[in-house]
This record gives C-alpha cells, structure tokens and sequence, in this order.
C-alpha cells in the first residue's frame, strides 16, 4: 500500500520544515505564530458556519485568504518578504469597520463578549488575533516582520470587535454592557 501524502514523518523528530526547507523546533516562537495564525483562520471558518448575509460571507472568505498568505510569510525565513496584505488591505479593513460602526452606534461601555452565536464567535476570533499579533511580536530570529502585517492583524482584531456588535444589532440582541462594581 503507498503512504500517505498528509503525513511526512519528518516532524516525528520534534521540528518542522518552514518555506524554502529550514527546519525549526515546534516550540519556536515564529511556529507558535503561525500556528495561532491557523487557529483564527480555523475560527474564522467556523464563524463563515453561521454567517448567512452574501456580503459578510465574500469579506471572511477574503479575510481567510489573507490569513493564509501571512502564514506563509511567518512560515518563510531566508527569502524576502513576500508582503502577504498590502496598505489597501488594511484600508478595506478600516472601511468596513467604519461601515460596521456608523450602523451599530458608537461606544456604549465595554461589552461582555456573547449575544448571538455569530457575535459569540467573533469575539472569540478577535481574542484569537490580539494573540496572534502578540506572537508575531515575539518571533524572535531576528528576521523583521513587514510593519503592514502587524498593522493588518491589529485592524483585524478591530474588524471581529465590530463584525460581532454587527451580528447582535442586526438580530436585535442588546449587547452585554460590563458593569463594574
């Protein structure tokens, strides 16, 4: 019987090939990046499950390609940056979030993530990308990260915060105000 094409057996000794086949612990910070990278990518199909409006749908679907091309970047040492996004990527970003915050309403406190399934997951998606920013500035081989990028995930986190108030609002669910004591 032929083996498998999914599994290499080449990890089996605890490292892992990046692009252009350098081989990397899998405890190493620019893995631990780009496998939380991953993670929201994941998170973010998830989401797409429950997302039924045509033009929230094309703009996750656009949102999990980006991801995909900075995991390849993250995954990539030795050549040049292949600049994953671009400054327009993170102005569709901007645009969108400034969209979703004239039709919810501006700042009414802090919110309790939750409400709907679709907020409940966002919110879940943008913790998931505050951490991912924060691995990305712990990658520490030296090898800069294209400040564009950085810019992006942090957009991004900003986008899944008001993707979710979208959500509530558009199901009429009253956000959860925090209400401290």
């Amino acid at each position: 019987m032929k083996k498998s094409n999914v599994y290499t057996r080449t990890g089996d000794n605890g490292t892992t090939g990046l692009v252009g086949g350098q081989r990397i612990p899998k405890s190493h910070t620019r893995l631990e990046a780009y496998g939380t990278m991953d993670e929201l990518n994941s998170f973010v199909g998830l989401l797409l499950a429950d997302v039924t409006n045509e033009e929230d749908r094309e703009e996750l679907i656009r949102i999990q390609n980006d991801l995909f091309s900075v995991g390849c970047e993250l995954a990539t040492i030795d050549r040049p940056a292949r600049h994953a996004v671009t400054p327009e990527d993170v102005l569709r970003l901007e645009n969108s979030i400034d969209k979703m915050d004239s039709l919810c309403g501006g700042w009414k406190g802090f919110i309790l993530p939750g409400g709907s399934r679709p907020a409940a997951l966002a919110h879940v998606c943008r913790t998931i990308c505050r951490r991912l920013e924060r691995r990305i500035y712990s990658i520490d081989d030296g090898v800069p990260t294209d400040p564009v990028l950085l810019q992006y995930i942090n957009r991004l986190s900003d986008y899944m915060f008001l993707f979710a108030k979208k959500q509530n609002h558009l199901l009429g669910i009253e956000e959860n105000i925090w209400q401290n004591r």
